[in-house]
């Protein structure tokens, strides 16, 4: 019997895991999260109530553990520091520090692409790429704080780093929830000339990434200390993928476009707004015009190579899911 542990297990990559674990014989699944999820617990599944800061907590929910996936993070544009932080490095640290503890050997982190996004263009981008010296979001900036001591960790028990990019599919609670909203209201405009290419990661395919990465740890000494880009092979056009997923969910058509460096300005000045209004949120910022408007995709090579991970939903099919009840599968 192998006990899996999972941060963040009722949102939208956790339950993707949960699922792909459950088809798996002898797995025993356990939740870490902020409430209960009565669905999950009907399922069979273990839940822990409790908050990253609370080492207490994290020390019952690692007892008796054998693997964590850390997916649990604070994710967004804008916010202090200190929020960022006590969520993504705290909470990395005192997790690290309970699986320590309770001898776990094996931690998969979920990670991001924007610890070495900066303000260039990346195209094919690779491991080798550095970490980002200018972040525009402390997300980013914590990310890269908690992926060190991840990756730093490794030796007290088997640790890598995946960097799943733009998660999308059924069930997301925040990439096409928000181009539905800013859709229905007129508010989407293309930032820049529309021809920026991106890597996007279909959720099942990310999930089917962390059980790779699971099952190479200990098996692949490549893999211990290390981090992955986590995508689809090839990138998509960001604007048409948008207008894609836009005409799937007969939602309005995009008719208005803004200049990348007018966005950016806009952004700058609205991130002015938000530091002195922190309540509110601001439909622009710097991040968010380079994001929309500069090419931002990265080569699979590396984890194709060594955890033997191969994407198997393309877009069509992953269009196709979302728009069909119960995800499309057949």
């Amino acid at each position: 019997m192998t006990r899996v542990l999972i941060t963040g297990g009722g949102g939208f990559l956790g339950r993707h895991l949960i699922a792909k674990l459950r088809a798996r014989p002898d797995y025993q699944i356990r939740t870490f999260g902020r409430r209960e999820y009565p669905d999950l617990t009907a399922l069979g599944v273990e839940t822990v109530v409790g908050d990253l800061a609370d080492a207490a907590a994290l020390t019952a929910a690692v007892r008796g553990v054998d693997a964590v996936f850390h997916v649990a993070a604070k994710v967004g544009v804008v916010g202090r520091y200190g929020e960022y932080y006590q969520t993504n490095v705290g909470g990395t640290r005192n997790l690290l520090a309970a699986c320590r503890a309770a001898g776990v050997k094996k931690l998969v982190y979920t990670s991001t692409p924007s610890v070495v996004f900066g303000n260039a263009n990346l195209r094919n981008g690779d491991e080798k790429l550095p970490y980002a010296r200018r972040c525009l979001t402390v997300y980013a900036q914590t990310k890269i704080e908690a992926e060190k001591l991840v990756l730093a960790a490794n030796g007290d028990a088997l640790t890598c780093a995946l960097r799943p990019h733009l998660i999308w599919g059924p069930g997301d609670t925040n990439l096409i929830p928000h181009l539905i909203a800013k859709a229905q209201t007129g508010r989407l405009a293309q930032i820049g000339n529309g021809k920026n290419l991106i890597s996007v990661s279909y959720v099942e395919n990310t999930a089917d990434a962390h059980l790779a990465a699971l099952d190479a740890l200990g098996v692949n000494p490549a893999v211990a200390g290390s981090a992955y880009f986590i995508n689809e092979p090839e990138p998509v056009n960001c604007w048409d993928f948008i207008r894609r997923i836009l005409r799937a969910l007969n939602l309005p058509e995009i008719t208005c476009k803004l200049p990348y460096r007018a966005a950016y300005a806009l952004g700058a000045l609205m991130e002015v707004g938000e530091f002195l209004f922190p309540a509110w949120e601001p439909p622009m910022t710097r991040f968010l015009a380079l994001q929309l408007a500069k090419d931002h995709c990265f080569s699979i090579a590396r984890a194709r190579r060594d955890l033997g991970w191969e994407p198997r939903i393309g877009i069509d099919e992953g269009i196709r899911r979302l728009t069909a009840p119960n995800g499309g599968k057949r």
